[in-house]
């Protein structure tokens, strides 16, 4: 376990760093972590859920989270109850009250204006379940936003790619995934394909139609790995 104060909320967020609503999502987390609740909250890294860390893991087991992402794939909620427990709270910020009125809020690397306003938003909406799990009474949100784009664990989501039905596919967190499970010692047999695939669908959405396709590349790539490994 962390040697963390009882009464912590870690925050979880997505690494969609593709997306301009990921770029919103690590920035208001990171406001909420260094200036609107810094005493309350902790940073979950996403990526080591995905690449076994523990310390990670148990603090998700035994302390409340909020997740926040980006969109309506939720890998962070995803991650944190596949791997350790369902979060106490979740918020998508393309479907905040908020969202509706941000058509425009910049890119993944340069956000807006509009954008910066609403991860301002997010951040009030982070600090106000904060105080709602911890029951305290709401308190100021007010606050200059960290200058931040990148993830609020200091950590990208690494790559890979693969040939999927004849196309070059990127898929997320692929380095994470084949490490994790040479390191739990898994053989190359179906039982760890389709168990690839559902690592792999955390982060990457599959088409039905294209999951047996997903399994056997990732098969493939997973025996490869190994072998150059030995």
């Amino acid at each position: 376990m962390p040697d963390l104060p009882r009464k912590k909320i870690g925050l979880i967020a997505c690494s969609g760093e593709e997306l301009a609503e990921g770029t919103v999502t690590r920035r208001a987390v990171r406001k909420v972590l260094e200036t609107l609740r810094p005493d309350d909250t902790v940073t979950l890294c996403l990526p080591l859920f995905l690449a076994g860390g523990e310390g990670e893991r148990a603090f998700a087991r035994h302390y409340p989270t909020i997740a926040v992402d980006g969109c309506d794939k939720r890998c962070a909620a995803l991650a944190t109850e596949k791997y350790s427990a369902k979060p106490a709270a979740s918020i998508v910020v393309n479907e905040t009250a908020d969202a509706a009125e941000c058509h425009d809020i910049g890119t993944a690397r340069h956000l807006n204006e509009a954008g910066m306003q609403f991860a301002d938003s997010v951040a009030r909406l982070i600090a106000e379940e904060t105080d709602r799990l911890l029951k305290k009474p709401r308190r100021k949100t007010s606050g200059l936003a960290a200058d931040f784009g990148g993830c609020s664990c200091s950590s990208g989501l690494p790559s890979g790619t693969v040939r999927i039905l004849g196309r070059a596919t990127r898929i997320a967190g692929l380095p994470l995934i084949l490490a994790q499970f040479r390191d739990q010692e898994r053989g190359p047999d179906q039982k760890t394909a389709a168990a690839l695939l559902e690592a792999a669908k955390i982060y990457n959405e599959v088409p039905d139609s294209q999951q047996q396709a997903w399994k056997e590349a990732l098969f493939l790539e997973y025996a490869q790995f190994l072998k150059e490994k030995d």
